[in-house]
């Protein structure tokens, strides 16, 4: 059985798709070492904490739901600082095993040890795929959520401690989300991207002409999400969305996935791509609990994500806009975006791929705001139809 499981795990890493054009994995840096360095910075942790809307919903989802944790065995997937294993404690936990697998683990230890839990929680500084225990837990918690939900990759690793260290019939908080696509309108920000291309067509840089890396470095710079906060006026049609239940999913359903694209126009305007943002669900006994991060929600660290088309698409009133968003998991733990839209209507088809990677965030500076009112979702829960990755 168990060299079943990990030929099923090598042909799950198969799939994984290379980030960078012109490089292979082999010669690019350690994603892994990247990664774990910059999550053992108190830097980062502190970013983290101090989402107080993703702190305090992480504490309100489990401090409202005692009877989910009251005398159970906890496991706390990426613990960090070991604040959700905190959470469960103060929760009633009999006991908390916090997997960290970054130097943080550490600093944690030292958190344990300052607040006299560490009869209660037991800090483990290794990947949780690495992890063996006497026993398997109740109830697995985590916040394995990247930006556009998926990016970073983290909830490869939520799902393959479920299928070895959770009970059958155990609680995964969260357990499931849902990642949401819309179609956006901003002039400014699509122009303050092709401005930044600027500096490669001049024709005497120190004697030189940059040109003939001027359609490279478009190319580069429409192929970046840009994460930020986007203003609700821009969104111009209802959201669609795609459920993902991590309590029932494989790991290819995470590293290849679809979304299909249809939405309805009501106005004459140019379409510059498609935002992306993600809610979540803890499902308590005693209470449901939901993280939203849409446009229209109190913002988060996650913030949104846009992820651009090189040109824009010119629709009109009562246009029907359809594609597809293909997410492909790459090789920097983040994913190659092949996003495809049509106007049904003309027949003008554009494509783009944009390329996430762990710790390469495009946020947006600028001073622009585009001021032109196309759709204003009136929904805190934008989705017009959510399809199911179980």
């Amino acid at each position: 059985m168990a060299d079943a499981k990990a030929a099923a795990a090598s042909a799950a890493d198969d799939v994984v798709m290379p980030a960078v054009e012109g490089f292979t994995p082999e010669l690019l840096p350690d994603k892994d070492r990247v990664y774990y360095n910059d999550y053992s910075t108190l830097v980062q942790q502190q970013g983290m904490l101090q989402d107080h809307v993703r702190t305090s919903l992480y504490q309100f989802s489990m401090l409202e739901n005692v009877s989910d944790f009251a005398g159970k065995t906890v496991l706390d997937v990426g613990a960090g600082t070991g604040i959700l294993s905190f959470f469960a404690a103060k929760a009633g936990a009999a006991r908390v095993y916090a997997i960290e697998a970054s130097g943080m683990a550490l600093k944690a230890e030292k958190l344990v040890k300052g607040n006299d839990l560490d009869n209660i929680i037991k800090v483990v500084n290794q990947k949780v795929e690495e992890v063996t225990l006497d026993e398997r837990v109740d109830v697995l918690v985590s916040e394995p959520l990247g930006i556009a939900l998926v990016n970073e990759r983290m909830l490869e690793s939520y799902l393959r401690a479920r299928d070895a260290l959770l009970k059958p019939g155990g609680k995964m908080f969260p357990d499931r989300a849902t990642l949401y696509a819309a179609p956006f309108s901003d002039d400014a920000l699509y122009q303050e991207q092709y401005q930044k291309a600027a500096f490669w067509t001049q024709p005497d840089f120190f004697g030189v002409d940059l040109n003939p890396l001027r359609e490279d470095a478009l190319t580069f710079y429409y192929s970046q999400p840009v994460v930020g906060p986007v203003a609700p006026h821009t969104i111009v049609a209802p959201a669609t969305g795609k459920l993902f239940d991590f309590t029932s999913m494989s790991l290819e359903q995470l590293q290849r996935f679809e979304i299909p694209l249809n939405f309805t126009i009501s106005a004459i305007i140019p379409v510059h791509g498609v935002c992306l943002w993600f809610d979540c669900n803890f499902p308590g006994i005693s209470r449901n609990v939901v993280l939203g991060t849409s446009p229209s929600e109190p913002l988060t660290h996650w913030y949104q994500v846009r992820c651009m088309l090189r040109s824009p698409l010119a629709l009109g009133v009562g246009h029907t806009l359809k594609g597809t968003l293909l997410f492909e998991a790459n090789e920097s733990r983040g994913y190659n975006i092949h996003m495809t839209l049509i106007n049904a209507n003309t027949g003008v088809k554009l494509a783009n791929t944009v390329v996430s990677q762990c710790a390469l965030h495009h946020f947006q500076y600028t001073t622009q705001q585009t001021a032109s009112t196309y759709y204003s979702p009136t929904s805190a829960s934008p989705s017009v139809s959510v399809a199911s990755v179980e």
